[in-house]
């Protein structure tokens, strides 16, 4: 089900088409969980450029309402591609993914500095496109551990493109 890539778990298990589209309204996986701490916080900033002091000073930040600092909220979305990897198996035939974008984002909760968080995937919608390619629509959450609201609620749009078209018989 999984195999080591290097320093990384990659899914390795295939599902076909007929099989994902039967997964229509369930979650179909979620991903290990995923340590938020200082440095990443920091690495992100530097790499955005956004170092507001909220997510970078934690003196600074400990005297504001979070009690010191937080996760940029584009890190968490950053994150969802690992969370997806981990959670998804591959679509059969499956030559190349995209993110296509989101038909929406919200931000619920702050992630603080040491939390984990984890992606939930339930398969929205899941249609065939032009020849070759699957269109797929995720309800997405990252749950914070320990806390009743997410992180973040998205509907995450992602195209696959197949080596081969789809039989009739799936």
């Amino acid at each position: 089900m999984f195999q080591l890539d290097q320093v990384y778990l990659v899914r390795t298990d295939v599902l076909s088409f007929e099989d994902l589209k039967k997964q229509l309204g369930l979650e179909v996986g979620v991903s290990r969980w995923f340590t938020i701490d200082q440095e990443r916080i920091d690495k992100f900033a530097d790499l955005t450029e956004d170092w507001q002091y909220i997510h970078t000073d934690p003196i600074a930040a400990k005297n504001t309402s979070f009690n010191g600092t937080i996760a940029h909220g584009f890190l968490t979305v950053s994150l969802l591609s690992a969370m997806y990897y981990d959670a998804i198996p591959v679509i059969e035939g499956s030559e190349l993914g995209v993110n296509y974008g989101f038909d929406k984002l919200r931000f619920l909760s702050p992630v603080k500095v040491g939390s984990k968080v984890r992606g939930h995937f339930e398969l929205a919608d899941i249609r065939e496109g032009r020849p070759f390619e699957i269109s797929t629509t995720w309800r997405v959450e990252v749950e914070i551990e320990g806390f009743e609201k997410p992180a973040l609620v998205a509907h995450w749009i992602g195209r696959q493109y197949l080596s081969k078209g789809l039989s009739q018989d799936g």
